[in-house]
Parts: structure tokens; sequence; C-alpha cells
């Protein structure tokens, strides 16, 4: 049990807010993105919901982001026959997390074992996030993320779409036969 939660930890690379002073109600903002625990994969926490009081997470990176195969790496594991062609790169992960005193709330996704489970995101500090899952509310774990500069990631285009294929480079074109040259009226 403890490893299946250990996975779901790494590769939901998902993060955690920010711990608000005591007197604080609210959780403090985990947006940004964040390399999980032990390096796996990057997970960018934005706004969402009504109002973008909530906060949602999507892979962004991948350590390995290829099967052995040299394939894009898909969500092969869900129960869901028709998303396991879903790719890993772009997956969300947390979608509609709700504030609950000083962290986040909700559910996440598993990818490696397509569950999803109760998590709480509260960040420790500006640079460190942490997050805390449980499976059936008796065995929870919990890990800590670190935030990374949002650039060079893989995913820098998740809307869905298909990649824009580059054009084949053209061949270079024949040269035209040179018309043969008019021989020169002869002189008597």
């Amino acid at each position: 049990m403890r490893t299946a939660l250990t996975a779901l930890l790494v590769l939901s690379g998902t993060a955690v807010t920010e711990i608000a002073p005591a007197s604080a109600a609210s959780p403090q903002d985990p947006s940004g993105t964040w390399l999980t625990g032990d390096g796996r994969a990057k997970v960018r926490i934005d706004r969402c919901g009504p109002a973008g009081a909530n906060i949602c997470g999507k892979v962004v990176w991948l350590k390995s982001p290829t099967t052995e195969d040299g394939l894009p790496r898909t969500d092969i594991k869900n129960p869901d026959p028709k998303k396991r062609n879903r790719p890993a790169l772009g997956l969300t992960l947390l979608d509609n997390l709700k504030p609950e005193d000083t962290k986040f709330s909700g559910e996440i996704y598993n990818a490696d074992e397509g569950k999803v489970y109760q998590v709480s995101l509260e960040r420790e500090s500006a640079q460190e996030l942490s997050v805390s899952g449980c499976l059936l509310k008796v065995l929870c774990g919990s890990q800590t993320w670190t935030r990374v500069p949002d650039v060079n990631q893989q995913a820098a285009n998740v809307t869905g779409e298909a990649p824009v294929a580059a054009p084949a480079p053209r061949a270079p074109a024949k040269a035209a036969p040179k018309p043969a040259a008019k021989a020169a009226p002869a002189e008597h």
C-alpha cells in the first residue's frame, strides 16, 4: 500500500500550498511549476474553477517521457479504455482542488495505477510544497516538491491539438537542359 501511495505522489507531482500564518484562514497560492520529490515529473499548478478560487495541475515534464520502445508515455493504466491513449505530458492530475483552511483539498489522479486518491496540498515555504495523500483515509503519506523555473517544459503545447508537422524538405530542382547553341552562319 505504501508503494502505491508513493507512486501516486511521485507521478502526480502535485504541489502543496504555502502554510499561512496561524491567524490566516485561507491557503496561499501554490501556482507555479513543481518538481516531484523523486525528480520523475514536473507539475504546473494554476488557478481554476469559479473565480479562480480552486487549483488545477497538469504534468508538464517527465524525466522519462518515452517508453522503452521510444513511444510517448500514455495513460495506459486508466480504467476507461478510451482514455488509455492520452499522452502523459499534459495529463491533468489535480482538478478543481478547493481551498480548505490553510490547504487545498480534493482528489489526485495517479496515472501509475489509474486510480484517484484524496489529497491535500500545503506550501511549506516559497520553494517547497507538501502533498499528502491517503488511501482509504487510513494509509497516508506525504512528500515535498521543489519549485522550479517555468522554462524548458516538454508540454509547452498541451491543448490537445496534434502537433503541426514541419513540411518535408523539397528536393533540389533539376536544372533545365541548356538549349544547344546556334551554329554561327558560315562565312564564305
